[in-house]
């Protein structure tokens, strides 16, 4: 693992650990972008999800984009850990795994989400689930794009000039928070 990797992960873990419980003002952001039922979708993360999910809108409205497919993708791209919620020390073992055993930590990441593999199986498949989850409560077809790939390397499957520009730039929020 780098060090600038290593400092990344130890700053987002303790923003985890530390993330206080959102007032109703805090999610106004969020109510502003999202349909009733999308915020209900939204009220399901951890908390430390939501204000992860909050500071990637918040970025990517910084960077000067206004797409509310970008906005909604950015508030809902973690939803699909809500099928599985990782404590914390799941949160450890993923990025101890993926940073030692990167290959082998992708490979845990497909088949049964129970026993010792389920975090590297919800790290893997989260994109996919909340994909499937945000298009039930009726996100953009787009906006389900940018959430099933968010993890995706840019090239590994591109889409349009336009998407792949949206899903760079909610890429660099995500990995900025």
């Amino acid at each position: 693992m780098r060090v600038s990797q290593a400092i990344y992960r130890t700053r987002q873990f303790w923003l985890a650990w530390r993330a206080p419980s959102l007032k109703d003002q805090d999610m106004a952001p969020a109510r502003k972008v999202l349909t009733a039922e999308q915020m209900q979708l939204f009220s399901r993360l951890q908390p430390g999800e939501q204000v992860h999910a909050l500071r990637v809108l918040q970025t990517v409205q910084q960077h000067g984009e206004s797409d509310p497919d970008l906005y909604t993708a950015a508030l809902l791209h973690d939803i699909g850990k809500v099928r599985a919620p990782l404590r914390l020390w799941e949160r450890v073992l993923i990025v101890l795994g993926r940073g030692f055993f990167p290959e082998r930590a992708r490979i845990w990441g497909y088949g049964q989400c129970q026993g010792w593999r389920r975090p590297f199986v919800v790290a893997e498949q989260h994109p996919l689930w909340g994909s499937q989850m945000a298009t039930e409560v009726g996100v953009t077809p787009l906006a389900a794009s940018l959430i099933r790939r968010h993890q995706s390397p840019n090239q590994s499957e591109p889409v349009s000039a336009s998407e792949d520009h949206l899903l760079n730039i909610l890429q660099d929020a995500d990995h900025q928070n």
